[in-house]
């Protein structure tokens, strides 16, 4: 697909509702979940679940950086159904002691449980073990962070694992396509710049959006 066969989405609502269309066929399917990477994935992850008819959930992930490189990543830690799930980057880990690891760890996954208690509040995690459950982001760049939700979801049992977002490079596409089941990316771009490009209007999502779009999921939920 060229740049030219795209037009930026107006804004993460309509990216929703286009990558709702491309899903249709899980439409309706009990066994469905919708998981969303907080902050900017949920809007978007929220109209999807809204159209599929789908529980709606967030996958918090914290990247572990190097105490002296806190943007290269030894590793990433993601809160999945209840728990936390600890993914190593074996090549980055060289030279670093175990215990300087699991302090960054220890670190990150206070900062998990905080952002839990405030979008989820007394809510229950969704169960995953055995569930379709697509995983929603507003885009990727890199992908780096979207590889660790992934690879901590396959330890909780999941069925069936589709990777959904409205804006990503070919490149990290391909690279990904290896760890789901199915993917869709509706605009590849050939010159990608950033996620950004991608929309038309791409406020910064706030905590508080979060909950309110968890929240009327769960209230859609309660009254089937």
């Amino acid at each position: 697909m060229s740049d030219g066969d795209h037009r930026p989405y107006r804004d993460r609502l309509e990216a929703g509702e286009v990558l709702a269309a491309e899903l249709a066929r899980y439409a309706g399917r009990p066994d469905l979940l919708v998981l969303a990477l907080p902050r900017g994935g949920v809007p978007v992850a929220g109209r999807v679940a809204e159209r599929l008819a789908a529980p709606l959930d967030v996958l918090l992930v914290r990247k572990i950086g190097l105490p002296w490189q806190p943007e290269l990543a030894m590793g990433a830690v993601a809160a999945v159904g209840g728990r936390t799930e600890l993914v190593r980057n074996p090549e980055v880990l060289a030279g670093i002691s175990e215990e300087e690891f699991q302090a960054a760890c220890q670190h990150e996954r206070a900062v998990l449980s905080q952002r839990e208690l405030a979008y989820r509040g007394d809510r229950k995690p969704v169960e995953l073990a055995g569930r379709t459950v697509i995983v929603v982001d507003d885009g990727l760049a890199t992908g780096a962070t979207m590889r660790a939700a992934l690879a901590a979801l396959r330890p909780a049992g999941v069925a069936r694992l589709v990777l959904a977002v409205p804006i990503a490079p070919r490149a990290t596409c391909l690279e990904l396509a290896d760890q789901v089941d199915g993917l869709v990316c509706p605009w590849q771009p050939v010159r990608f710049v950033a996620v950004s490009q991608g929309y038309r209007r791409f406020d910064q999502t706030t905590d508080s959006e979060v909950i309110n779009i968890l929240a009327a999921n769960a209230g859609r939920a309660d009254d089937h």
